[in-house]
């Protein structure tokens, strides 16, 4: 087959060409367009976020869009505390490697030798393979009876208690599998070996190093100044959400922070200035599914990007770099249904002079509702993480993970949007006529999800 110009083009030269081009693009330009694309999403109710967006170790936007508390009309603003929610992930794999290169510990470590009482079914695991996703302990935030105490402050050993004793979900190293208890695990172990709370190891090892003064994790706080109230939107209306207790969000997602302490963590990590290169490229090696230490590291617009998103009842959080091109994009959310990696990815688009597309609403048609009958089930999204559609007052609903109920509006009769969120759900049938999957489309990407019930 004849290769055309383009396909000659070797990889590193492609990434040089795009490198180039992101370089055209001035910061009063990107800028102004940041500020379309966010009014556009907040005009519609979609965004209330904080962005910052940094190149070359310049900071070119960091600014609000929406209300940190819509009660009493408090303005987002670039000194605006969020939770950070599983954001909090790269922190403790932070103190994990740290606690290593002080000779404390080797990720190697068996967890048993960290747990007292540990249950036979963890004598294989292994201190990478919690960091890795790959231990096979299953996730407490989706077991039953979590919804009934996650508002509810408990110890480190309650937390743990609640997983300890179910069986594995697989066999150790074995595959990945997202799992809130692997940090719940690795916070045990930096307890255990440095004698200090989570708490006061990250302030006196990670943020007060890199003065990030507005950082912190604090079980025993119930209010924080500056912090951003969560809310849930459901069709037009806002709810505001009852916190997830820290304690037991703990190491999987318990810290706070805002956008400016973020990028000083960001530089931190692309500068070397907390651990030796030989330790950075060990959290930033994939094991499996692209995760390595607390981050994700794979390709988004063609470049190489290092990032983890966040959510938890009532915010939506991302942290993304670019490290070739020097570019950080840091979006957090105080609604639960705002889509922040999205945003994020646009916003570096914006920033490469990429395609991206301004966020618009669409329009609802009328329906037979007998149609919706066929769609009624639950569609596996990840094993575990089901879609629940379901019909009330002939009008169609999905419900997620237990966040709030979202109305399945319909653009034709197989095809339906959100409101609040810029995704779309299309039915797809078999030649007898019944539903085998949805495809979820969003940001240009259709992902099918089989219908198992």
């Amino acid at each position: 087959m004849t290769r055309t110009p383009l396909q000659l083009i070797s990889s590193s030269a492609l990434l040089f060409l795009c490198a180039c081009l992101s370089a055209t693009v001035s910061a009063q330009d990107i800028g102004a367009k940041i500020d379309e694309y966010m009014n556009a999403g907040v005009k519609l109710g979609r965004f209330s976020s904080v962005v910052l967006v940094a190149r070359d170790g310049k900071i070119l936007v960091s600014k609000g869009y929406g209300m940190a508390n819509y009660e009493d009309s408090t303005p987002l603003k670039p000194q605006t505390k969020f939770r950070l929610a599983s954001v909090t992930k790269q922190f403790t794999a932070m103190a994990i490697l740290l606690l290593q290169e002080r000779g404390k510990l080797k990720v190697e470590d068996l967890l048993c030798k960290y747990v007292e009482d540990c249950p036979p079914a963890w004598e294989p695991i292994t201190i990478h393979h919690l960091l890795t996703h790959t231990a096979g302990v299953p996730n407490y935030t989706a077991l039953s009876g979590y919804r009934e105490l996650k508002t509810q402050h408990t110890t480190v050993a309650s937390l743990i208690a609640r997983f300890k004793d179910r069986p594995l979900d697989f066999k150790p190293g074995e595959r990945f599998r997202y799992s809130n208890s692997n940090y719940a695990l690795l916070g045990h172990i930096i307890e255990r070996v440095s004698g200090k709370t989570y708490g006061t190891f990250l302030q006196e090892n990670i943020f007060g190093p890199l003065k990030m003064n507005a950082s912190g994790y604090d079980p025993t706080s119930a209010i924080l100044q500056q912090c951003a109230q969560g809310y849930e939107r459901m069709n037009d209306n806002l709810i505001n959400v009852e916190p997830v207790a820290l304690s037991v969000s703990y190491a999987a997602g318990g810290v706070y922070s805002t956008v400016e302490d973020l990028y000083r963590w960001s530089q931190a990590l692309a500068t070397g200035k907390l651990v030796s290169e030989k330790t950075w490229a060990a959290m930033t090696t994939p094991f499996k599914e692209s995760y390595a230490y607390g981050l994700i590291v794979d390709e988004q617009l063609r470049r190489k990007h290092i990032s983890h998103s966040g959510s938890i009842d009532g915010f939506v959080t991302f942290l993304g770099h670019y490290p070739n091109e020097k570019v950080t994009v840091i979006v957090l959310s105080n609604q639960g249904n705002s889509p922040s990696p999205y945003i994020a990815r646009d916003l570096a688009a914006i920033v490469f002079g990429e395609k991206y597309d301004l966020p618009v609403e669409r329009k609802e048609i009328k329906v037979d509702p007998k149609v919706y009958a066929a769609y009624v089930g639950e569609y596996e999204r990840q094993p575990g993480r089901n879609f629940k559609v379901f019909l009330e007052n002939n009008r169609l609903y999905l419900a997620y993970l237990g966040r709030p109920t979202i109305e399945l509006l319909p653009e034709a009769a197989d095809k339906f949007f959100v409101k609040i969120i810029d995704i779309q759900f299309g039915f797809v049938k078999d030649e007898k006529g019944q539903v085998t999957h949805l495809v979820l489309h969003q940001e240009g990407e259709n992902i099918p999800v089989k219908k198992i019930k």
